[in-house]
């Protein structure tokens, strides 16, 4: 089982970039999907956008299609979240989460492993 720790968050001003990261350790990181997720003040944890296992398929929320961009560097064991043109209402916590099953997965119930998060700032 893999171990996931997340960094990158910051203060950006709207309009702004970040770049989150997703370091896993363990040595079959490219045997599970990752998925972020978001979780604003006084609001339920939302999907965000997931990268499959094998074909490195992507796929993304509405709210961020456009903006952001997931990858993965299996031989760095990392996955990345870039964000562009954000907007205020992207602030919450970001989290990543690893699963070993197979396919696009938006549901937080697919996902075993999760990081601590990393709090996303955006200031209007």
């Amino acid at each position: 089982q893999v171990q996931l720790v997340e960094s990158g968050g910051g203060l950006v001003q709207a309009g702004g970039s970040l770049r989150l990261s997703c370091a896993a350790s363990g040595r079959t990181f490219n045997s599970y999907a990752l998925g972020w997720f978001r979780q604003a003040p006084e609001k339920e944890r939302e999907f965000v956008g997931s990268i499959s296992r094998g074909d490195n398929s992507v796929y993304y929320t509405d709210s961020v299609k456009g903006r952001f961009t997931i990858s993965r560097d299996n031989a760095k064991n990392t996955a990345y979240l870039q964000m562009n043109s954000l907007k205020p209402e992207d602030t919450a916590v970001y989290y990543c989460a690893a699963s070993p099953r197979f396919g696009l997965l938006i549901r937080e119930n697919s996902y075993d492993t999760w990081g601590q998060g990393t709090q996303v700032t955006v200031s209007s």
